[in-house]
């Protein structure tokens, strides 16, 4: 499985990683949404990762963006990780076309069953190491 984690804080990416490592997965950074789009527009992924709050473009334009592709990149699965705990954060991502959200800290079991609901939907597009 190959995951971009589009971040701009090097420890979380970092602890994400980690996470990551342990159950095979690759995993490639962007310490920004542009360079994250960048790579989108480059590279195949399975689920991007995405930070909300980042300087510059903000995590849900960038989701905007991917989502406004005409390709099959459009459909990449995008779970936000964010630290924003407003009530009304979860339903805005999902609105914006983020599939899930999880918060920061990120927990290895929420990760994985964000992961986990994403390949059960998705099965025949998402690819297991």
């Amino acid at each position: 499985m190959n995951i971009l984690f589009v971040e701009d804080d090097a420890m979380n990416r970092r602890v994400v990683r980690d996470m990551l490592t342990v159950a095979g997965a690759d995993m490639d950074e962007a310490a920004d949404a542009e360079t994250g789009l960048r790579m989108i527009e480059e590279g195949q992924y399975d689920i991007v990762l995405m930070d909300l709050r980042m300087p510059g473009m903000d995590g849900l334009t960038a989701i905007r963006h991917i989502r406004a592709r005409d390709d099959e990149k459009a459909t990449v699965p995008v779970i936000v990780v964010t630290a924003d705990t407003a009530l009304d954060i979860c339903r805005d991502c999902i609105d914006q076309g983020a599939d899930e959200v999880i918060l920061k800290p990120v927990a290895m079991n929420k990760l994985f069953d964000a992961i986990g609901r994403l390949i059960a939907r998705d099965n025949s597009r998402i690819m297991l190491n």
